[in-house]
């Protein structure tokens, strides 16, 4: 069974948010992409709940059912401020986080306060990013964020020129969970406008992470998806470098939006990584 639940962020914003399994078992929570939703997870929620774990999809802010921010506040430090304000809340969650949500993760963990986490998990993201993979990302969700699509099939087939190694899929209703229907009868993505307003983060940003990361003492499990346009392979080692206790899975047949690309393969690098942390706390000193 599926619960929806309300969570608070940082400045008390409203953050919605998918439990799967049952409260008191190890919580994990799965913060997705810029411009993405917490439906974004595919089948892993579902299948790290059958394994024993409660896991927590979450809209960020400005994503999905979870609040705007009226004052714009879209930049990293936000993100990394609604990660350390759902761990406050819940007991030493993993933290699973992909490009803008892994980025939050990464801060939250590594940079004071420092978030009580269990580990973390960084989908496609380390410190250091391709800008022309970041370029096309940025693009995609500009290009029609105002106008939006007149129709389902319309966005699908957007969507299928930007992901040309997936195959469309002929049931397009699926696109409903990331997707709003104006008054004017148009479809536009389920995400505040402003967020792509939100302005640079900064040069700083990428030298942060790197401290960020090689401060981090958690369990901390880097993957990345192998075609990926965004974290290149060089950009994963560097990050390896940083952070040597890091365990790292390259995901054939992937490319930057890992989970939704080779599900399988994803959810059971996650599974197995936080299988092997619940055997690391419950083993005898």
């Amino acid at each position: 069974m599926v619960v929806t639940l309300e969570l608070r962020g940082a400045d008390g914003l409203t953050l919605v948010a998918d439990a799967f399994g049952e409260p008191t078992h190890p919580t994990v929570v799965l913060l997705h992409g810029g411009g993405q939703t917490r439906h974004a997870w595919g089948g892993t929620a579902a299948a790290l709940a059958a394994d024993g774990f409660y896991a927590l999809t979450v809209d960020q802010r400005g994503h999905g059912d979870s609040a705007w921010d009226p004052a714009g506040r879209y930049g990293f430090e936000a993100y990394a401020d609604d990660a350390r304000a759902l761990a406050a809340q819940l007991d030493r969650p993993v933290i699973v986080g992909a490009s803008l949500g892994g980025i939050a993760g990464l801060l939250a963990a590594g940079e004071a306060p420092r978030a009580e986490l269990g580990g973390l998990v960084l989908v496609d993201i380390a410190h250091r990013a391709r800008p022309e993979g970041v370029a096309r990302v940025i693009e995609f969700m500009r290009e029609r964020a105002l106008d939006g699509f007149g129709s389902l099939e319309e966005a699908a087939d957007f969507v299928a020129a930007y992901l040309p190694h997936r195959e469309r899929p002929s049931d397009v209703s699926g696109l409903e969970k990331n997707l709003r229907r104006g008054e004017d009868g148009r479809w536009r993505w389920h995400w505040d406008p402003a967020f792509l307003q939100r302005g640079p983060d900064g040069p700083i940003v990428a030298e942060r992470l790197a401290a960020a990361a090689r401060s981090l003492s958690l369990r901390t499990l880097l993957v990345r998806g192998r075609a990926s346009d965004v974290l290149s392979e060089e950009g994963a080692r560097e990050f390896l470098a940083l952070v040597p206790h890091a365990e790292y899975v390259d995901v054939a047949d992937a490319a930057h939006m890992v989970a939704g690309d080779r599900n399988d393969a994803f959810t059971a690098a996650v599974s197995r990584f936080l299988r092997a942390q619940e055997g690391a706390e419950q083993a005898p000193s």
